[in-house]
């Protein structure tokens, strides 16, 4: 690991390493847990959300509504944690979000059902889901900010790469456990218990994230420019809203090829909870194949230049990839094949994205300004995936909604883009996402 980040002294020595560690553990618990909710959407749906004699399809979109209501608060815990971060330091929200984020998952593990508690049970499910949407909106941030701001000179790119990749290491990581316990254990046994142990894992994982982030330095960068006055507040909205365009892309088309694919495909393809698992894993792995390499593209070529070759890739691709999994002659090796490419493409616009948006603002609001555009884009985008595909596909009949839609919100992105980024006057000043930029902003993070 030294001589892939250009350390010279010992990871176990090393401030840069040790940030990595701490932040990505906690990436990957706070996307394990998602993953694992919209891998059980179908399971959960029956358990949580269909009285008897309930429809499953109906039940399926309430499950998504709770999986989405979870993303809108995100933006709520990134304003507040971010700005605790911006005041306070970056280590301690750090800890404390990923201490919310533990209970409120290993507590979704112990929770009654619809069976046993009744109307309850639902509202228990989505209070747990709120605050899991607020801790995991403060993680984002400070997980980047810590990253970036510890990253040697020229390599930004890739150190905040490493919060994508370990996002897809938690979306593998749930949907290998889910596999497995489909594997394992009948239809029966995962219906009753089988759906808790996803859950119950979180703890051991979450104290160990929990450990490494208490043995954190602060970034050097907030311990320097924590009183730095900060930029206008028409600045800094601007550059939100600019990261938030340029990541709705992102947002859209990774959740909808990685998290809502299984149950699109057992609900509209008719495809068995095991292959919608399977299906789920390679996407997963093409996406994890793509995202560090495209961080370390990004610190040579530019942030824009490889995220929008991402997001052009969705848009010509999606519509051809999502009908080979939908013909009924295509090969399983070619249905591998195209899931894959689909998270592969995706990877390319979530490996240099952290950096992007880290360099879009300055140090003494970077931890809110990140996490809000970030927060707010995957809130309306990826938190919507599911309800909006399963209803559109259930009142349309049209099985190439997934489609349209991750190529829509990446046509957005490819524009958003395209946009040079503004550099603002009277201390506002934000850096450039180009290369010189990067360069230029190593030395005022």
């Amino acid at each position: 690991m030294t001589l892939i980040f250009g350390q010279r002294r010992t990871g176990a020595r090393s401030p840069a390493v040790r940030a990595l560690a701490a932040g990505s553990v906690g990436n990957f618990v706070e996307w394990y847990e998602f993953g694992v909710y919209g891998y059980f959407a179908t399971v959960i749906a029956a358990r949580f959300f269909t009285p008897d004699g309930g429809n499953a399809a109906e039940a399926l979109v309430r499950t998504y509504a709770s999986f989405g209501l979870a993303f809108f608060f995100r933006p709520v815990g990134a304003a507040l944690f971010g700005r605790l971060g911006d005041r306070i330091g970056r280590r301690p929200v750090l800890i404390l979000v990923i201490a919310l984020m533990t209970t409120a998952t290993t507590l979704i593990g112990v929770l009654p059902t619809y069976a046993t508690a009744g109307a309850l049970a639902p509202w228990l499910l989505t209070f747990l889901r709120i605050v899991q949407g607020l801790s995991a909106g403060g993680e984002f941030g400070g997980a980047v900010a810590v990253m970036t701001e510890f990253a040697p000179p020229g390599r930004r790119g890739l150190y905040g790469s490493w919060q994508s990749f370990t996002v897809a290491l938690g979306l593998l990581g749930g949907a290998g456990v889910a596999a497995l316990l489909a594997t394992v254990l009948s239809e029966g046994q995962l219906g009753a218990w089988g759906w808790r142990v996803p859950f119950l894992l979180t703890l051991p994982m979450g104290l160990v994230a929990l450990w490494l982030r208490l043995r954190l330095d602060e970034t050097p960068a907030f311990r320097r420019e924590a009183a730095a006055r900060r930029p206008p507040r028409r600045a800094v909205a601007g550059a939100i809203a600019l990261g938030a365009g340029r990541v709705m892309g992102w947002a859209a088309a990774g959740y909808t090829f990685l998290v809502v694919l299984p149950g699109y495909l057992q609900s509209t393809l008719g495809a068995s909870f095991r292959e919608a698992l399977v299906a789920t894993v390679l996407a997963n792995l093409g996406f994890a194949a793509t995202i560090v390499p495209a961080g370390a593209l990004s610190d040579r070529f530019g942030r824009s230049p490889v995220m929008l070759t991402g997001a052009l890739g969705v848009v010509v691709l999606s519509l051809p990839l999502l009908n080979l999994l939908q013909g009924s002659a295509t090969s399983t090796a070619a249905k591998g094949a195209a899931v894959c490419a689909a998270g592969a493409v995706v990877g390319l616009m979530a490996g240099p994205g952290p950096a992007m948006l880290a360099e879009l603002f300055p140090t003494s609001v970077r931890h809110t300004g990140l996490g809000l555009a970030y927060a707010l884009s995957n809130a309306v985008f990826s938190g919507c995936a599911g309800l909006v595909i399963t209803e559109a596909v259930r009142r349309t009949g049209n099985v190439d909604i997934p489609a349209y839609y991750a190529a829509a919100a990446c046509a957005v992105s490819a524009t958003a883009l395209a946009v040079p980024t503004a550099r603002r006057a009277n201390g506002g000043r934000l850096p450039s996402t180009d290369v010189e930029g990067a360069r230029v902003e190593e030395g005022g993070r």
